[in-house]
């Protein structure tokens, strides 16, 4: 799994690319927590680059968005498809959380 880190104006954009599973989903949590002690209050969670995920990876995007909602932040996952889409749906993330087709729709979402 590789994750990337940016910022356009005060939105910070995540993007996963890769397989996220028991091995390296803490990884995901670690980025959340380092851009919140950064001073990050806006995600935008790109997933498109995403192939696989594990309930392990799901976990991680639950950790994350509630350390997320603890400092009062807010966050947008998008470019969910195939499989991943799949599991977000068949586990209720979807509804969960805040979900929109683009990175661009995540931005403007936001504020951006």
């Amino acid at each position: 799994m590789d994750i990337m880190k940016d910022f356009k104006e005060d939105i910070a954009i995540v993007t996963v690319n890769g397989k996220m599973d028991a091995v390296n989903a803490g990884q995901y949590q670690e980025a959340i927590e380092v851009l919140l002690n950064d001073g990050a209050t806006k995600f935008a969670v790109d997933l498109s680059g995403l192939q696989y995920i594990s309930s392990a990876g799901l976990r991680s995007i639950l950790m994350g968005g509630k350390l997320i909602a603890s400092k009062s932040g807010t966050q947008v996952i998008c470019g969910l498809s195939g499989m991943v889409k799949e599991v977000f749906d068949v586990s209720g993330f979807s509804t969960m959380f805040s979900v929109v087709e683009t990175q661009q729709d995540a931005l403007v979402q936001l504020g951006g």
